[in-house]
């Protein structure tokens, strides 16, 4: 299949469900990064999932340059497509996939949004099954690409709620509870909040220990899932 056909088909495909109201919405939900044609996200899953029934027999390395093509849009929902599609090949990922995956966070990851999809579905997928990685995801802690710290945090949800990796998302935690970046802030936040569903007396001890050294963003965000009375203790000296 070409590429450049496809992805001049999905973007037909994207115009015809437009809708100005939700573009300018979903632009100020996202704040900044973000270039919209305004399609929601049901509409967008629904069009990814229909090409891929058309492209899915291809190999994977033909899959992935469409990918690749797709990405190199401007355009959220065409990204969220090329994101999808790289979820969809999971059952085949080996360990040379962490270079391309890591290239497309590098290179294409322009917003929250697209930073969570990626991370919380395709790659989080990688890192739980090849957790090998784990030191080089820890590497991105020191990036100065504010995606990849987010990133860091975010891709281990996945194998939190599989039980997997807590010691290395407190690892992560530890590296990154006092980043000046709020969507940094953040993406640790909700990785302990996350990582409280499968191991609720583990985060909340760790959250308790450090809740006079974490940001009061990434704090709210961690101990969301615990109990009112918890929560006051925490934020009580925090």
């Amino acid at each position: 299949m070409e590429a450049k056909s496809t992805r001049e088909a999905i973007v037909r495909d994207l115009k015809k469900h437009a809708e100005h109201r939700y573009r300018k919405g979903a632009e100020v939900y996202f704040k900044e990064g973000i270039v919209l044609y305004g399609v929601r996200s049901n509409i967008v899953r629904k069009i990814a999932a229909d090409f891929f029934r058309k492209i899915k027999k291809e190999n994977k390395k033909t899959v992935f340059l469409l990918c690749e093509e797709l990405l190199n849009s401007k355009y959220s929902e065409v990204k969220t497509i090329a994101f999808a599609w790289a979820y969809g090949l999971h059952k085949q990922y080996i360990p040379e996939d962490f270079q391309i995956f890591e290239s497309w966070l590098k290179k294409y990851v322009s917003n929250w949004g697209s930073c969570d999809d990626f991370c919380r579905h395709a790659f989080g997928v990688f890192i739980y099954r090849y957790p090998k990685f784990l030191p080089s995801v820890f590497a991105w802690t020191n990036a100065k690409n504010r995606w990849l710290r987010r990133a860091a945090s975010v891709i281990t949800i996945y194998s939190l709620r599989k039980g997997a990796h807590l010691d290395f998302a407190f690892k992560i935690a530890d590296a990154l509870m006092l980043d000046e970046d709020y969507l940094v802030q953040n993406g640790c936040g909700w990785m302990l909040k996350d990582a409280s569903i499968v191991f609720p007396s583990q985060v909340l001890s760790y959250v308790t220990r450090h809740k006079d050294e974490m940001s009061r963003r990434a704090l709210r965000y961690a101990i969301e899932r615990f109990t009112s009375e918890q929560r006051r203790e925490v934020m009580a000296t925090g």
